[in-house]
């Protein structure tokens, strides 16, 4: 397929949602863009792993819990800061709306992988029903029973952590991918009209 140009992406087909984008590239540019979004998603990858790291400590220890949420929240600014150093170093300080979308879905795309092979690794031989027990021991507090009862929540929860404690490690690992293709499909689009550029600053 040298001769010929060729989509930034493939189709995704997620929960029936289909998108597509036929922007095509040059088959260098398809390359340069991919190497530039594997290595930015290895590296978002990090941050990822030490957030769902942190929610795991943070079940005992609520500042950990906090940590977790600030590292899950600036995915979008950490994004945004990677396909601005991209369009400036690798393209010359210029970027369509089009081409800035693939790179971002890509760089969610390879992070979204690297996670899933984490938390599997995780679920399948460290875990060992931790995550279960805490929660049900969560559950089984006072206060918490209190509070779910008050609000008419607490069959429902019971009933959610059952049906976890039914998931293998690879259907933790499926749906936290196809859920973080889905963020990156979404997040990918403000942040690459915020990133674009047609004209390059001196």
């Amino acid at each position: 397929m040298c001769g010929k140009m060729r989509n930034f992406a493939p189709d995704y087909n997620i929960n029936n949602v289909n998108i597509k984008k036929n922007i095509t590239l040059t088959p260098a540019e398809y390359i340069q863009l991919k190497a530039f979004a594997r290595i930015d998603g290895a590296l978002l990858s990090v941050l990822w792993v030490a957030s769902f790291a942190c929610y795991i400590a943070g079940i005992a220890n609520p500042i950990f819990s906090m940590a977790a949420m600030i590292l899950m929240f600036i995915t979008p600014f950490f994004v945004g800061r990677c396909l601005a150093k991209f369009r400036d170093v690798g393209l010359g300080g210029i970027i369509s709306f089009g081409r800035g979308w693939g790179y971002a879905v890509y760089v969610f795309f390879y992070a979204a992988i690297l996670l899933a092979v984490a938390q599997y690794i995780y679920f399948a031989y460290m875990d060992q029903g931790y995550l279960i027990s805490s929660f049900n021991n969560v559950l089984a507090s006072p206060e918490v029973k209190q509070l779910f009862d008050q609000y008419g929540v607490r069959q429902a929860v019971t009933e959610s952590i059952e049906s976890m404690s039914q998931l293998r490690p690879i259907d933790y690992a499926l749906n936290v991918l196809t859920m973080n293709i889905f963020v990156g499909i979404i997040l990918g689009l403000p942040i690459a009209a915020l990133m674009k550029r047609s004209v390059s600053k001196p």
